[in-house]
């Protein structure tokens, strides 16, 4: 996939396994972009914090999930990018759904 087109050109969805750290911001921005900062998840405004935070067992998650207020979020199954969510709505969807 070429990066040098513009974003807009980009056809989503795409593999997550094998982007990039860089080119994995850039498909997080434009997912973002495309859902009106709405989160896929929630469908709240990715500007700001869920309006629902259900109990996590942050046990299960790396150090550092949080770091990154919005997440790319993927099929595990597929490895195909699904959209941009809460990083809180992308441990909801992990924990409570297995996504």
């Amino acid at each position: 996939m070429k990066f040098s087109t513009l974003l807009a050109d980009v056809k989503l969805p795409v593999n997550y396994e094998k982007l990039t750290q860089p080119q994995r911001a850039r498909i997080r921005e434009e997912y973002t972009r495309r859902q009106g900062h709405k989160c896929w998840y929630c469908k709240g405004s990715l500007r700001e914090e869920p309006r629902s935070k259900p109990a996590i067992n942050w046990r299960l998650f790396p150090k550092g999930f949080l770091n990154h207020p919005i997440h790319l979020h993927h099929s595990h199954v597929t490895g195909m990018t699904i959209g941009a969510v809460h990083a809180y709505c992308n441990a909801v969807l992990w924990q409570y759904y297995r996504q």
